[in-house]
């Protein structure tokens, strides 16, 4: 059972970094301006942070070619997604959640910068339930083993 109160209060320094930079960047400019601004709030916050983490997903516990790039790890367990658009869609949340379940991390935060008033979404994964939940305790995606006998 996943403590959401004490993630969303885990993630509330990492929120107030992003609003920081969206107040004095202000919308409209492009993601790599917004990432830039954010490394720089992290470290004056002190926030710890790798950015542009790279990873390799695993497939039956062998490490594959394919590469993912995160924006940002803080803190060692929340993935933060930056994006720049006019609104966030599915493919975009499917991305956070992609990264969520294969690095293990229990907190996202999907931002977009563009708008006038900047846009987040917080959500949180559940391991052992395979689980996406939002800020509320909802279920908003969950992955699903399929049983086939292809053989």
């Amino acid at each position: 059972m996943l403590d959401i109160d004490g993630l969303k209060k885990k993630m509330f320094d990492v929120v107030g970094a992003i609003y920081s930079v969206h107040d004095e960047l202000g919308p409209g400019l492009n993601e790599s301006c917004y990432q830039e601004g954010l490394q720089m709030e992290f470290f004056e916050r002190d926030i710890p942070f790798e950015r542009e983490l790279a990873f390799h997903p695993l497939y039956h516990g062998k490490t594959m070619d394919a590469l993912f790039r995160l924006d940002y790890l803080c803190k060692d367990d929340i993935i933060v997604e930056c994006k720049a658009v006019s609104e966030l869609q599915n493919i975009h949340r499917a991305q956070l959640f992609n990264y969520m379940r294969l690095m293990r991390k229990q907190c996202g935060i999907l931002v977009n910068f563009l708008p006038p008033d900047i846009d987040y979404e917080r959500y949180f994964y559940d391991e052992e339930t395979k689980q996406i939940i939002g800020v509320h305790g909802q279920v908003v995606h969950y992955y699903k083993k399929r049983r086939t006998n292809y053989r």
